[in-house]
């Protein structure tokens, strides 16, 4: 039986948006993984997944801020960003004339739901439903496995200062590689600022592992192990503190079922192993 793509090669037609700008990272990866690669037009420069995207295609955005004009040249059929941190950039493309799609996920089953939504906007909802079905399998996998594991205490920052805890889908993630977030009643705010933590709390919190991905910049290390609000927690006493790349963790796409659940159950394991010696 042909696939959605054979399909349309013997047909020589071609469903959908033809060229596509990509405004973060994970749309990219996942129309690559689709193998519709050919649409893409235009990408953000923190693209590094994968890593021949940024050799073929023009970069047109950071993630707050954009070049309106450079993408309008592109003559896209469509945008599409995350975010509301892109709402900004959204509206000036909307303005512009442009056809603008933003998601706005926030937890693990959204983010799976918006990356079938993109499949289906390509023509590609069955390549689609079959990589998303591979990743939830090895999430209930991982899931199953931790289930009677002793809980190591999460401590992530998705930011210094103001020190920021986990996103959701993250804070989700956390408790699937069987690790216990302790901001875990933050997760349900969508927005960053809401998320925002007093260091003498997390101290309080007594974490057993402390996970840096500070989006944007990387991780001070001495500033995080020399906290004075810290210096009594497993986590430093024990020296599992660890920063993990955004592109795998705070990008919501494949990457984060490819390599930032595997890397993230990893540390778990860590902080487990240093919490029985």
């Amino acid at each position: 039986m042909l696939d959605e793509r054979s399909r349309r090669h013997q047909s020589g037609t071609m469903f959908g948006p033809r060229r596509i700008v990509c405004l973060t990272e994970e749309t990219t990866e996942l129309l690559y993984l689709l193998g519709e690669e050919q649409r893409i037009v235009g990408i953000s420069a923190y693209t590094v997944r994968p890593p021949e995207a940024r050799k073929r295609h023009p970069v047109v955005s950071a993630f707050v801020s954009g070049s309106v004009e450079k993408i309008r040249r592109l003559k896209p059929d469509l945008v599409v960003g995350f975010s509301d941190i892109q709402a900004d950039l959204a509206a000036s493309l909307i303005r512009a004339g442009l056809p603008v799609l933003v998601t706005n996920q926030r937890s693990l089953e959204e983010i799976l739901e918006s990356m079938q939504m993109l499949a289906g906007i390509v023509g590609r909802a069955e390549r689609g439903a079959e990589l998303i079905g591979r990743w939830r399998q090895a999430m209930e996998a991982t899931r199953r496995s931790t289930e009677d594991q002793l809980r190591p205490a999460v401590f992530f920052q998705e930011w210094d200062e103001p020190l920021i805890s986990a996103i959701r889908w993250v804070s989700e993630l956390i408790e699937l590689v069987g690790g216990r977030d302790i901001f875990a009643e933050l997760r349900e705010a969508g927005l960053a600022r809401d998320r925002t933590i007093e260091p003498a709390e997390a101290g309080r919190r007594n974490p057993d592992l402390i996970v840096g991905s500070w989006c944007g910049k990387a991780m001070d290390h001495d500033w995080v192990r020399n906290h004075p609000d810290w210096q009594q927690v497993p986590a430093i006493r024990n020296n599992q503190i660890y920063e993990m790349d955004p592109s795998i963790i705070l990008q919501p796409g494949p990457a984060l079922f490819l390599e930032g659940m595997q890397t993230l159950q990893s540390l778990v394991d860590r902080a487990r192993r240093a919490m029985t010696q």
